[in-house]
C-alpha cells in the first residue's frame, strides 16, 4: 500500500470511528461475532434504519462486511483497516515521543546553563574582560 493510500485508509477509519454509535456497533459485532441490523437495533438506542446507515459508513471505511442470509444481511468486523490505523497511530506516537524527548533535553540543558552561568560563558565574554 502506498503512503497516500495509507493516509486515505486512516482518514476513512478515523472518520467512521468519530461517531460513538458506530464505535458501539463495532464493539457489539466484535462481541457477537456477527449480527444483523435488527439485532444491533435491539442493543442500541437508535432505529434499525439508523443502524443500517451507520453500517453503510463502516462498510465504506472497510471496517465491516455484510453477507446476505435470506432477507437479512449479517455483518462482521473486518480488522485489517483497524490494524493499519493502529500501526499508523503507533508510528505517530513514536515520532512524538522522539520530539518530546528532544524538547526535554533542550529544556534541561537550558535549565542547567541558567543554574551555572560560569560553566558556559556568553560568546565574547573573554574579550570584554581583557
Amino acid at each position: 500500500m502506498t503512503e497516500d493510500a495509507d493516509r486515505d485508509t486512516v482518514a476513512e477509519v478515523l472518520s467512521a470511528l468519530a461517531d460513538p454509535t458506530r464505535r458501539r456497533i463495532l464493539d457489539i459485532l466484535a462481541a457477537h461475532g456477527e449480527a444483523t441490523a435488527t439485532v444491533l437495533a435491539t442493543e442500541l438506542p437508535v432505529s434499525r434504519q439508523a443502524i443500517v446507515k451507520h453500517l453503510a459508513v463502516l462498510d465504506r471505511a472497510g471496517l465491516v462486511a455484510g453477507r446476505r442470509e435470506g432477507r437479512e444481511a449479517r455483518y462482521t468486523v473486518l480488522p485489517a483497516r483497524l490494524g493499519a490505523t493502529a500501526r499508523w497511530m503507533d508510528r505517530l506516537a513514536g515520532e512524538w515521543d522522539t520530539r518530546l524527548t528532544a524538547i526535554k533535553r533542550l529544556a534541561e540543558a537550558d535549565r542547567g546553563a541558567e543554574a551555572d552561568p560560569e560553566a558556559d560563558p556568553a560568546p565574547g565574554a573573554d574579550s570584554a574582560a581583557g
